[in-house]
């Protein structure tokens, strides 16, 4: 009897063959792709980074001391276990220096995700699994259609919400207490209802 050698599927090599509009991750022995954000998500996500990266990653209005970074490559397993927050950040005494090239594989003390039609079953149902199994301790999932915000924290292992947030709500949550969000200003619809 003999074997038929079947050369592996190099997935990571796949991914970084992704033309640039499309974003790739790997998951469970499977890439998985999205197309670039729309603009709803893009301002969530923008707006979050500037507030949360002002106070935490420049130290401007916060305690700084982190790293906030948009859209990093997490290596949770390197060029295997590849996933792509919307915005992560790290303790600075945790990770002091960023990594020289684009694989990021100390895993970040924060994660969030923004919501997107597309993307809301696969946030959910498989990669909040994933951030939890290598110890990511607080993950936000953003819904600027629904305008929510939901935050949780690693315990025992498994998800714990600890903050449910909404429409205008001024947000004050781990793991960025020092600092309250203002929701409202992250979603596009509401700035432009309130300019007409």
């Amino acid at each position: 009897m003999s074997a038929l050698l079947i050369k592996p599927v190099n997935l990571y090599a796949q991914l970084e063959a992704l033309p640039e509009n499309l974003t790739g991750e790997i998951i469970g022995g499977r890439l998985y792709t999205q197309p670039r954000p729309a603009g709803p998500h893009a301002e969530a996500g923008s707006g979050l980074g500037m507030d949360i990266g002002g106070a935490y990653h420049r130290g401007r209005g916060g305690p700084g001391g982190w790293w906030i970074l948009d859209e990093p490559e997490i290596h949770f397993i390197r060029d295997t276990e590849v996933l792509v927050p919307d915005l992560a950040g790290w303790r600075r005494e945790r990770m002091p220096r960023l990594p020289r090239d684009h694989r990021f594989e100390v895993v970040p003390d924060w994660a969030c995700e923004i919501l997107s039609p597309s993307t809301i079953r696969t946030d959910r149902v498989t990669k909040m699994p994933v951030y939890a199994r290598f110890g990511v301790p607080y993950l936000w999932l953003v819904d600027p259609l629904a305008h929510t915000l939901e935050a949780f924290a690693l315990r025992d292992g498994h998800w714990t919400v600890i903050g449910l947030f909404q429409e205008q709500d001024r947000v004050t949550v781990e793991p960025f207490v020092e600092i309250a969000l203002e929701l409202g200003g992250l979603w596009a619809e509401t700035r432009e209802d309130s300019t007409e």
